[in-house]
């Protein structure tokens, strides 16, 4: 018998965190059971229980079908999306918390509003000054842009990066490497945006890929994002001939002020 046939004939146990970001002593674990219903996920015990047994329960969720990327949580220590975490993955008791990397706000509700503000500093895309409106580049370089903006902005690459979790707060964390990614990439981008990267923390990130691990859009965060950011930092600082290219042709250079990228949980 599959865990699947068995989870039919037996009901749903989840741990849920509860607690107050106003008041960390309060923070507590309860436990419900809920009936399986074929096909359920996490998000619709969670639905169940408010339904059924406590109102008070604070939740966000949009669009019950991962394309909103609200109901992010931790689920059995693991960041993942509750719309699209079936019930029947997991055998036992099911831990259900919120994300660790940013601030309390109730129960599975964490604050988020750092993300938004940091993407607004990011130096946007600045198209080439040209009198030639008509841009041709290749289809690979479409497919590169497109992969990036697949990005729902549910934050999980940021709740598992660990150096924005745990070590420093001015990294900017794997989503806004994407962000940037997405413009540097783009063929008639006028911008380089490395000075920024790096005094932004990308220097921080040590390749542990465990970013695009919980990338519910599969988006290759680290090879494909990540590592093209840091070699083009590299060698825009440290190789000769990049340095004596730039002195002749020079590319506008983008570098903020240093700002904080996160804000720690406790």
């Amino acid at each position: 018998m599959s865990l699947g046939q068995a989870r039919m004939k037996k009901d749903v146990t989840l741990r849920i965190f509860r607690g107050l970001g106003t008041d960390r002593s309060k923070d507590r674990y309860e436990t419900f059971t809920v009936p399986y219903e074929d096909g359920m996920v996490v998000l619709n015990a969670i639905h169940y229980i408010q339904s059924h047994f406590d109102s008070s329960l604070s939740a966000r969720w949009n669009c019950k079908a991962g394309r909103c990327g609200s109901c992010s949580a931790e689920i059995n220590g693991f960041p993942r999306l509750m719309c699209k975490t079936p019930v029947d993955k997991y055998d036992g008791e099911i831990t259900v918390e919120p994300m660790k990397a940013f601030p309390l706000l109730r129960d599975l509700v964490t604050k988020v509003d750092d993300n938004y503000k940091i993407a607004k500093q990011i130096p946007p895309f600045t198209p080439n000054e040209s009198t030639d409106h008509t841009w041709i580049f290749y289809q690979q370089d479409v497919e590169r842009s497109r992969e990036f903006r697949k990005c729902i902005e549910c934050f999980l690459c940021q709740d598992i990066c660990h150096v924005v979790r745990e070590h420093k707060r001015n990294y900017i964390g794997p989503r806004f490497v994407v962000k940037a990614a997405s413009f540097d990439m783009h063929p008639k981008d006028a911008l380089n945006r490395s000075d920024y990267m790096l005094h932004n923390g990308l220097g921080y990130c040590n390749i542990t890929k465990c970013c695009q691990e919980v990338c519910p859009e599969h988006i290759v965060i680290t090879d494909n994002a990540i590592i093209p950011e840091k070699e083009r930092a590299v060698d825009r600082s440290y190789d000769p001939l990049v340095w004596l290219y730039r002195k002749f042709k020079r590319r506008p250079d983008v570098r903020p002020p240093q700002q904080k990228a996160s804000v720690p949980s406790k």
